[in-house]
Formats: structure tokens, sequence, C-alpha cells
């Protein structure tokens, strides 16, 4: 988090491998997500691999699961405020929202 050292921002930094959000966790996210649910989502190989489509993560619940069940599957990296939480691609959207 290159952004937040150059901004002076405290933050932690998480491993989503080693340390993977629970399915409360996703929803609070999801709760101050600046962004579509949606977009938690990684759309790659993996995705392509376990067959998903876009239909099966158009609900907060269906997303909950899929990224419970499949970790790798979560987009990163995410940015999480007191009150908010975006998905940090660009990157200039973490400046934004740190600034």
């Amino acid at each position: 988090m290159r952004i937040a050292e150059e901004l002076g921002v405290d933050f932690e930094e998480r491993n989503y491998i080693k340390d993977p959000p629970d399915a409360d966790e996703i929803r609070s996210i999801i709760k101050n997500l600046e962004d579509e649910p949606t977009a938690l989502v990684r759309r790659d190989a993996k995705f392509k691999k376990l067959e998903l489509t876009d239909e099966d993560v158009q609900s907060v619940d269906q997303i909950v699961d899929i990224l419970v069940k499949h970790k790798q599957l979560l987009q990163r990296p995410i940015v999480v405020t007191k009150d908010k939480a975006i998905v940090g691609r660009p990157k200039d959207r973490i400046r934004e929202l740190l600034s």
C-alpha cells in the first residue's frame, strides 16, 4: 500500500489467503462498498474453471457464498475505511479515498 504510505495514512495490510474474511465481514464490506457488490468477485481463470457466470454472483447472498467458498475470487485490493469500502482498481481510486 505504497499510496497509503505516501499519504502518511496508517493502514493494516491483510493477507486474504491466510486470513480470509468470513461471511459477516464480507457483508459489512458490501454494506459500505461504493462499487456494485458484484465488483468484489474476480472474473479470472478460477472463475471460469468453476464454470461460474455473472448470474451466479448477482445477489449479495450469492456473492458472500462464493467468496466464502472460494477466497481466491476476492477482488483486490479492497480498501476499507471507517465508513467506506472500495475496490482499489484503478489505483487512483485509493488515492482519492485516502486523501
